[in-house]
This record gives structure tokens, C-alpha cells and sequence, in this order.
């Protein structure tokens, strides 16, 4: 069968200067096989030619985007991330508008613009949550509002197994997005894609929410990752990379990550942290500097139908243990390799990224009611989460 190639990109949703290489993930869609290349983000603008129109269906007339993306737009800024000169290729124009290179507060090092991003202010005084990816390897960073004031920010944390960021300015009485339960949200509701793409300004797009809990492996790398993105055909380009997805009420419900495309832009489908797991990392970042993650302590897989066959499973949807440490928190709780998870908390888990999604909102200590399936028998159990230490400590 001839392949087609499908680019899943963390890195084009953030502009970097348009003479610099960004990573892609190059994904085929028959094989498991992941290749790193790098693409220039000037060729890709210039060689795109996708019609939008194919994409997006037009909103029912009485669905009204205007309040929302009145308020959504006031919440988000555009961030700049300046590192050593010489580290980035000049981008003049994206210097014009934030100011050139600076020097460093400390070692007093030339810095220059590296590339850019978008942010939400989640708290009136300050705080804003991004992408990992869009702060990564920055030795300043500067925000702008969407009244033009600019700041410099404080990183507060960063969190590369989810592609999470904090940061902190010093500022009040700031407009900001609150957050919705993107757990609420279904497949084939109307969403605003909110960011700064290729810099032209604060832009909303809308679309419809096509997936949840899709994983599409740019975290993969992490063994520690959680992948269960918001899948959208809402436009997002270079730039909106930490930008808002939002509802048609304005409420906060994803942080744009990434893209699948072939060309490192937008042609269809881009992909939203959502708001439960952003919610958490960000309380953690504040409180702790770090996220404090809550595991089972087992290797899992989704339940296939070749697994059903090959392991003669008497479900047909669920989570399957492959791997169990002896001392983790599920064995501990009874469970064996060979179980299959089927419900967390009365919630029904059908996939490993649905698993993860909903653990990756508590912390070590906290206790989950784990239904499972052992052969014919389905059993349910009290599992205490630990950290990856084996504790249920905070970790430092």
C-alpha cells in the first residue's frame, strides 16, 4: 500500500523567526514508525495552498461568537522568546514589533527574538498558562496584551510530559479567561480557537470539537506523558501555539498545542490540551515549582480487537494491564497483569489516553474507585495513587 504522509507538529503551532528550522514529527499512517525531520517555516508559508473553505461548515444562525471572542481575545497575549545571540537566525520583522535584541538581566549576553506564541491569563493578576514548547530554551521572555502594554515574565514552571507552561507577570486587574470543564464538552460542539498566528495579531477561528482523548505521539518520547488532546478543525497556524480553545460561552476549555498537517500549517485538524489537566498543572506549578503526578504503577494498552482474540478478554472496550510493578499502586490494590480497567470513579474508560486524561488530575495520596475485569468477574477496589517514587508524598 502506498504511504501517505501526515506531519503532527508541537513545534509549528509556535512561530519561531520565519529563517529557522522547526521539528516535526513525521507520522505515516500505516506504520508505528515516528521520524524526526525539520522543516523551514518560509518554505511552508509560501508553498501553502489549502482552501480553508473545505473544512470548516458554517455555524447555525443563531449561534452568536461575538461575546465570546470579545472576552477571549482581552485574555490572550503574544509571547516572545529571546535566547542567545547567535542560538536563532534575525527575523527583522518580528523584531520591529518586539523591540530587537535585549541583553541579559545577569550575564549581561546579547539575547535575540527566537520565536513566538500565545498565552491565556488565567488569574487578574498575572498568571498565564502556554505551551512548554513555546517558552523552551527562552533567557527572556516578554509579553504583550492585547492593549499593547508589554512585560517581562517570570517562568514559574514548566511541565514537558503534558507541554505545559506558567508564567507570571507583574501586573493587576488583568481581563482573563475562566476555565470551563472540558469534560463537559462533546464531539460536535462549537469551539473558538483563539492566538496570534504568523503574527498578524490576536485572530479567533472557529470550528467544531471532532475528537477527545486523541493521542497522536509527540509525547511519546516522556514515558510519563498524557496525550488526550481536544482534536478540533478550528484554523490554528504557527503562532497560536498556547493560545485559547474556548466555548461558546468564552469559557477556558484547552490550550492549542499542536497541528496535523502535511505541510507544518494548518489543513484540517489541531489539537487542544484540555482544560481539566491544565487546570491541575497550572495549581501545581503555583504551589510547588513541579507537577505532581499520580500513577497506578502499570504499563497499559487499549483493549483491540486482535488483543480480545490473542488474550480471549470477555470485554470489548477498556484498558488493558500489560505490566505491573510489584509494589505500585494498583498492584498493591489487587489488580494483576491480564485486568482489564473499565471504569475510574463511576467514569467509563474505553481508551489509555481517556486513563491518563482523567489521572493526570489528581495527586499521589488521592484515592480512586478502579472497576475492573478479571476473566468473567468484574471487580471494583479502592487504589491510593503514588508518585513515581513509590510514595504518596509531594515530590520537590
Amino acid at each position: 500500500m502506498k504511504k501517505r504522509n501526515l506531519f503532527l507538529s508541537i513545534a509549528t503551532a509556535a512561530v519561531v523567526s520565519a529563517t529557522t528550522s522547526v521539528g516535526i514529527v513525521k507520522y505515516y499512517s500505516d506504520s508505528t514508525s515516528v521520524v524526526v525531520s525539520e522543516k523551514n517555516i518560509n518554505e511552508q508559508v509560501q508553498t501553502q495552498s489549502v482552501s480553508f473553505k473545505q473544512f470548516n461548515a458554517a455555524a447555525p444562525p443563531n449561534l452568536d461568537f461575538t461575546k465570546s471572542a470579545e472576552s477571549s481575545l482581552k485574555g490572550v497575549v503574544l509571547i516572545g522568546n529571546y535566547q542567545e545571540s547567535g542560538s536563532r537566525n534575525r527575523d527583522p520583522f518580528l523584531e520591529q514589533f518586539f523591540g530587537g535584541t535585549h541583553q541579559h538581566p545577569e550575564s549581561g549576553r546579547v539575547l535575540q527574538l527566537a520565536g513566538i506564541g500565545s498565552g491565556v491569563i488565567i488569574t487578574p493578576d498575572g498568571f498565564i498558562a502556554t505551551n512548554n514548547h513555546v517558552v523552551d530554551g527562552a533567557a527572556k521572555l516578554t509579553v504583550i496584551l492585547d492593549n499593547k502594554k508589554k512585560y517581562t515574565a517570570t517562568l514559574v514552571g514548566v511541565d514537558p510530559t503534558t507541554d505545559l507552561a506558567l508564567l507570571k507577570i507583574n501586573a493587576e486587574s488583568l481581563q482573563y479567561i475562566t476555565f470551563g470543564n472540558s469534560d463537559d464538552t462533546k464531539v460536535g460542539e462549537w469551539v473558538l480557537a483563539v492566538g496570534h498566528p504568523y503574527n498578524l495579531g490576536a485572530t479567533v477561528t472557529a470550528g467544531i470539537i471532532s475528537a477527545k482523548a486523541r493521542s497522536i505521539g509527540i509525547l511519546r518520547k516522556n514515558n510519563l506523558g498524557i496525550e488526550s488532546f481536544i482534536q478540533t478543525d478550528a484554523a490554528v497556524n504557527p503562532g497560536n501555539s498556547g493560545g485559547a480553545l474556548v466555548n461558546v460561552k468564552g469559557e477556558l476549555i484547552g490550550i492549542n498545542s499542536a497541528i496535523a498537517s502535511p505541510t507544518g500549517s494548518f489543513a484540517g485538524y489541531s489539537f487542544a490540551i484540555p482544560s481539566a489537566i491544565v487546570k491541575k498543572v497550572v495549581a501545581d506549578l503555583k504551589e510547588f515549582g513541579k507537577v505532581q503526578r499520580a500513577l497506578l504503577g502499570v504499563a497499559i494498552q487499549d483493549v483491540s480487537a486482535e488483543l480480545i482474540t490473542l488474550k480471549d478478554l470477555k470485554v470489548e472496550r477498556g484498558v488493558y494491564i500489560s505490566g505491573a510493578s510489584p509494589n505500585g499502586a494498583a498492584a498493591l490494590a489487587g489488580l494483576e497483569v491480564g485486568d482489564v480497567i473499565t471504569k475510574v470513579d463511576e467514569r467509563t474508560i474505553e481508551t489509555a489516553s481517556e486513563l491518563q486524561e482523567y489521572l493526570g488530575q489528581f495527586r499521589p495520596g488521592d484515592k480512586v474507585k478502579v472497576s475492573y475485569k478479571r476473566g468473567d468477574d468484574l471487580k471494583l477496589t479502592t487504589i491510593v495513587l503514588k508518585n513515581k517514587l513509590g510514595t504518596t508524598s509531594m515530590m520537590k
